[in-house]
């Protein structure tokens, strides 16, 4: 929300702001709360990726705790500088993450294995270049909703063949913090107006990083724990100081 005061970064090029008074704080970041709001997803990325790389997970799981950690520094750079070219790095990952979400979900069962991985990847890099050249907005927001809902149906399913009581609560996890981010963002975009007159901001759109941040861990949790199971590793949910959850392995010894 621009203020007028100068910056390091120059003038606001980026099409969206957030509800946020621009470099209260620093000259060097324009929407303070809305950039170290990324920080949890980032150092969640960073554990679940140690955790799946330390037990040899599909490779699959890896790259997409890496794709959290890229898309949670694009957002952190783009909320710092609200350029419009570090709004690219923000939105596109996005499209990238979900492709990725879609490929772990569904390839388990499709029986022709490169025609997937192949169709994502031309898809997400034609994907990049039409957003680079036409900067879609609405189109780009209704795009990446439409991506989420092609993942619901996939971990209904897990979810319901899931019979592993702590499993299940990690995707509930999931959930609940899903749509309390999203109400978060609801609310942030809708009564801007109303909260840039009250003396205290409840800061929606930073909310909604750091809930996503912990929702996107637990699903992949979900996910690895999932994945373990169909491949017969003997996957457990268990709990780092009694509250903090990752999934643990014992692969065959043939493996």
């Amino acid at each position: 929300m621009a203020d007028g005061t100068t910056s390091f970064w120059g003038p606001v090029t980026s099409a969206t702001e957030g509800c946020e008074m621009n470099y209260v704080y620093s000259s060097y970041i324009a929407e303070f709360f809305n950039t170290i709001s990324n920080v949890p997803g980032i150092l969640l990325a960073l554990i679940g990726f140690i955790n799946a790389f330390r037990q040899r997970f599909e490779k699959r799981f890896s790259v997409l705790h890496m794709s959290n950690m890229i898309l949670a520094i694009g957002s952190m750079t783009y909320h710092a500088t609200l350029q419009n070219v570090l709004q690219q790095s923000d939105e596109t990952p996005m499209v990238w993450e979900m492709l990725l979400y879609i490929y772990v979900l569904y390839s388990p069962d499709w029986h022709y294995r490169s025609t997937m991985p192949t169709f994502l990847f031309l898809y997400g890099a034609m994907f990049a270049v039409f957003h680079w050249l036409l900067h879609f907005r609405v189109v780009f927001k209704v795009h990446y909703a439409v991506l989420c809902f092609l993942c619901i149906p996939r971990m209904y399913k897990y979810y319901i063949y899931t019979e592993d009581v702590l499993a299940k609560r990690l995707a509930r996890l999931y959930f609940g913090n899903f749509i309390l981010a999203s109400l978060c963002w609801i609310f942030d975009r809708l009564f801007c107006k109303h909260i840039s007159r009250w003396y205290f901001n409840p800061q929606g759109h930073a909310l909604w990083h750091v809930l996503m941040g912990f929702g996107t861990y637990f699903a992949n949790a979900f996910l690895m724990f999932c994945r373990a199971q169909q491949l017969g590793w003997n996957p457990k949910v268990v709990y780092l100081m009694g509250f903090f959850p990752y999934v643990h392995i014992q692969k065959p010894k043939t493996q």
